[in-house]
């Protein structure tokens, strides 16, 4: 996965790295610069669109939309992202080579240790024909995993869904780092995933 070139603090976010890890099409946004282009996409996003690394990178995600694509879902998530909050939206996309695709797209803010906004991570999940229900259902499922984490992991979920990173939901927990990276270990394992964009999703999914 190649990473557009960022100052070197801003390259070591560790969502840059989780997301090589994800089975679910995920890419990262840098707000900071003109147009909000995409600076990491990786292998699971290549394969849906059809479009390699050196054909996104560089470029606004808006490149995905076509004559069906729904206004008022990229209205939902162009305020989302104005509003630097996290957001759920489902529209259609077309791939490289021109087919349509129902595509459930989810946004989240990342921000930095002086609560600046940094970055921006999306993922998507494409809704077959015969899946018209899957928003409900992935709702109910991420629902349901997230009220097996204990209060304090449901937090700390929280705290990563709205962006803020270790440190900064220390500070705002009034936790140590080494607390707060514990509980991120268990919650992560009882979400069954390993990387961070993953529990950002199910954590926007459930509501949280």
């Amino acid at each position: 996965m190649t990473i557009q070139t960022l100052p070197t603090k801003r390259r070591r976010h560790p969502v840059l790295e989780s997301i090589r890890h994800s089975p679910i099409a995920t890419v990262v946004s840098d707000p900071l610069q003109a147009d909000n282009p995409l600076i990491a996409v990786n292998a699971a996003f290549c394969a849906m669109t059809g479009y390699t690394e050196e054909e996104s990178i560089g470029r606004n995600c808006r490149f995905l939309r076509g004559p069906d694509t729904e206004n008022s879902q990229t209205e939902k998530l162009r305020k989302s992202i104005h509003a630097r909050r996290p957001a759920l939206a489902e529209l259609i996309n077309y791939r490289k080579d021109g087919s349509p695709f129902r595509n459930a797209v989810m946004i989240a803010p990342l921000f930095n240790d002086h609560g600046d906004l940094e970055l921006f991570v999306g993922s998507q999940i494409e809704v077959l024909p015969e899946e018209e229900s899957i928003a409900v259902v992935r709702q109910q499922q991420a629902a349901e995993i997230v009220d097996r984490l204990s209060p304090r992991q449901r937090e700390i979920l929280q705290q990563m869904a709205q962006g803020f990173r270790t440190k900064q939901i220390a500070f705002r927990l009034s936790l140590s780092e080494k607390t707060v990276q514990m509980h991120r270990m268990l919650m992560f394992k009882k979400l069954s995933t390993s990387n961070a964009a993953d529990a950002v999703r199910i954590a926007v999914e459930a509501g949280l």
